[in-house]
């Protein structure tokens, strides 16, 4: 990894992240980007988030004659033309576990990236973080491949969305950092790739760089709201990301993280003349969203198809809703009218409100449950009628519920 066709595609979503954001930052470079890499995203791809890793630091894949690749070489800044940006890789466990070589691989090009001779911090990120930390004692300060402690996986934080018991959309972030500040790499004690380090002072420092994140969807089959990993683990690390930047001089809130999505199954366009790369889209999470929650949960034709179904597809609804949670929670970017609609369609209409009950009591109830969350959280401000009727369902959903059991032998 990278395949030749995932590296020109890669390398296209770097430079059109890069574009993206010093379109937003007056010309700025990113000092730090977060890339998420999953293990079948990888597979499906060949490689593809790998490549825009590789890209952002500066960096490009070298072959033996049989193909396999060897080593990732760092591309002289004469030639990048930019600062190496330094990156901060969040591994799936499947990615970990999977693929050490590629772990091995990535984590003795940061280390060499952090002691480039000859290149100033000003066009070196990775060297500039890694003399601040090594300034303060901490070790291991070229660590950037971090997961789950060995043998774990996930990031816990849509158990905690699901339970509802959280305190508040911060706590999220630092559930997300606590479960995920493994470092992995063949620098790593006397395991090599198998055996992780915690190492928290360095995964603070790059949550506080960061100031975008890039995640890839590899599926046609399903997005960001239709599972909950993607917020709990995308969403989670923006949150974690955002606890650590400095406040706005304006607002004196801490600065938003941008968060940048990639359709790998989406065919890149021919690049502009004279480029050898093609046209990769990169996407606003925001944007993504709304299209996703007017083209799924909210549109009449799908939720007419998962009426449809019965038992699965009120368990389909019901999900979603809870997904709207950890994305209004991780990040802020659900519009209050995606629950407004939601109750209108699948609380508030009588008729949909007995479908889900006779099909799937437990995932009616989550509806509610979820929509009066919604507003209890302030991500939705609906009136007081509405949220007294939502109250009732809720109750009725309950009652039937324990009638149901009582009925069981």
């Amino acid at each position: 990894m990278p395949s030749a066709g995932a590296w020109a595609r890669g390398r296209a979503a770097a430079e059109e992240i890069l574009r993206q954001h010093r379109a937003a930052n007056d010309g700025a470079y990113p000092e730090t980007v977060a890339v998420t890499l999953w293990g079948l995203d990888a597979i499906k791809t060949r490689g593809e988030s790998v490549a825009i890793v590789l890209a952002l630091v500066g960096a490009a894949p070298i072959r033996e004659g049989t193909g396999r690749v060897v080593r990732y070489d760092l591309v002289p800044l004469a030639e990048l033309g930019r600062p190496r940006v330094d990156v901060l890789a969040s591994l799936s466990g499947i990615f970990r576990d999977s693929f050490a070589n590629i772990v091995d691989l990535l984590d003795d090009l940061f280390e060499r990236a952090s002691r480039a001779e000859d290149e100033p911090v000003a066009l070196n990120f990775i060297k500039k973080h890694s003399e601040e930390l090594e300034a303060e004692g901490v070790d291991r300060p070229a660590a950037r491949l971090f997961s789950n402690p060995p043998g774990d996986y996930g990031s816990m934080v849509n158990e905690v969305v699901g339970s509802g018991e959280w305190d508040d959309e911060a706590s999220l972030g630092e559930t997300w950092k606590s479960r995920n500040n493994f470092s992995y790499g063949r620098n790593e004690g006397d395991g090599g790739s198998a055996a992780g380090t915690a190492r928290p002072e360095v995964l603070d420092k790059l949550l506080s760089t960061t100031s975008r994140i890039v995640q890839e969807i590899d599926s046609v089959e399903y997005g960001l709201t239709d599972i909950q990993e993607y917020y709990a683990n995308t969403g989670a690390l923006k949150k974690a990301a955002e606890n650590r930047q400095a406040p706005d001089p304006v607002s004196g809130r801490p600065a938003k993280v941008a968060l940048s999505i990639i359709e790998a199954f989406s065919p890149g366009d021919a690049g502009p003349s004279g480029s050898s790369l093609p046209t990769v889209a990169v996407r606003d999470a925001d944007a993504v969203l709304r299209l996703e929650y007017r083209s799924k949960l909210l549109n009449p034709k799908w939720a007419a198809a998962m009426l449809a179904q019965g038992s699965g597809g009120a368990y389909e609804i019901s999900q979603r809703m809870t997904a709207a949670i950890g994305w209004a929670a991780t990040t802020s970017a659900v519009d209050e009218f995606v629950f407004q609609q939601a109750a209108e369609r699948y609380a508030l209409d009588e008729e949909v409100a007995d479908k889900l009950q006779r099909s799937n009591p437990e995932a009616f109830k989550n509806v509610v449950r979820r929509l009066l969350e919604a507003n209890g959280r302030g991500f939705w401000e609906a009136d007081a009628g509405t949220i007294e009727k939502l109250k009732d369902l809720y109750s009725d959903a309950d009652d039937l519920i324990e009638q149901v059991g009582a009925m069981k032998p």
